[in-house]
């Protein structure tokens, strides 16, 4: 993602430049992106009281909700608008958040919203942004990459504490950190590399070599400090909600590819909605690895591992089922 669409924010870090439309440059050939008057990408304005005759969703995640690299249209959050009669969603996507900051946004933006239903997409890399004190960003119209300061929650003595508040307006310069909070960087993987793999038919070859690698270990067990900080943000989000919440894993492409083994996230997911009754684990892996390898591998774009509208629309039939499903449950209790 690229600063240059988007405003300085004293609580989130930033959020869009409200009203923005603009067409975004991209590998795909570009994109539209249309911001309400919130600050966000989304074709509906808030408003506090839900519509008449109207179901309401609001839907919260990073860039892979948000919808890098395709129109706003063409999200899974608009596909699954169009596709449920009489609903509305709400999308509060940002690019390059983490689970913190998203939580941040549902405090500052929507807690006071009425809906029917709320989605937390969680993109499963993120478990090492939620720990990051500092992101690298790139800069639009210009080479290279800048880092600047995030918003983030530390556990401490089991009690979460908001931390960078408000985060810094310029960037940072590394060097001038010390050793601890270079350690705290995180990174951009950037799909360049992968690129030229694919472009030299070398990718499965390297997928083959690093098939005991593990990408993400902060799952690989409950007391891993990375999930406990992920978990404790979830379930005091969770608990703290009034209405349903449909919490979904949003599966990195090694495991959509079924080069990396899933079932260490999926534990966690799974353990974590277990213990909250007014959760729902809504899993769209399965149903992603029902379509053939040529297929997923349309799910993304090369140099982007963002969703096309392929993948957006797999996600989108994932969830209608299971969406229709709680909506028609909760009509049906008032």
């Amino acid at each position: 993602m690229s600063r240059q669409q988007f405003e300085y924010h004293p609580i989130i870090g930033y959020r869009f430049i409200p009203n923005l439309k603009a067409r975004i440059p991209h590998e795909s050939g570009g994109y539209l992106i249309r911001v309400n008057n919130s600050g966000f990408r989304c074709n509906h304005d808030f408003i506090e009281q839900r519509r008449p005759g109207l179901g309401r969703i609001l839907l919260f995640g990073d860039s892979f909700t948000a919808g890098d690299g395709v129109s706003n249209e063409k999200r899974f959050g608009d596909l699954l608008e169009k596709k449920i009669s009489g609903l509305e969603v709400y999308n509060f996507g940002l690019p390059g958040t983490c689970v913190g900051q998203q939580y941040l946004v549902y405090k500052e933006y929507a807690n006071e919203i009425e809906h029917d239903l709320m989605i937390i997409g969680v993109y499963i890399q993120n478990i090492r942004r939620t720990v990051a004190h500092y992101r690298y960003y790139k800069l639009f119209g210009k080479p290279g990459v800048a880092l600047y300061a995030k918003p983030y929650f530390e556990l401490i003595n089991g009690e979460l504490v908001l931390m960078g508040i408000p985060p810094a307006r310029e960037p940072v310069n590394e060097r001038g950190l010390s050793r601890n909070e270079r350690e705290s960087i995180e990174h951009p993987i950037g799909g360049r590399l992968r690129s030229w793999l694919i472009k030299k038919k070398l990718e499965k070859l390297v997928l083959r070599a690093t098939v005991g690698w593990d990408p993400f270990p902060g799952y690989n067990s409950p007391t891993n400090p990375e999930w406990q900080l992920m978990n404790a943000i979830l379930k005091e989000w969770i608990i703290n909600h009034p209405q349903p919440v449909l919490l979904m894993p949003i599966p990195v492409f090694v495991h959509v590819d079924g080069s990396k083994n899933p079932s260490y996230y999926q534990a966690r997911f799974r353990e974590l909605t277990d213990a909250l009754p007014n959760c729902i684990l809504h899993d769209p892996l399965p149903d992603l690895l029902k379509y053939t390898f040529e297929e997923r591998r349309q799910f993304r774009f090369i140099t982007d591992d963002h969703f096309r509208q392929q993948g957006h629309l797999a996600i989108a039939n994932s969830m209608v089922p299971i969406v229709e499903n709680l909506l028609n449950k909760r009509y049906l209790r008032k």
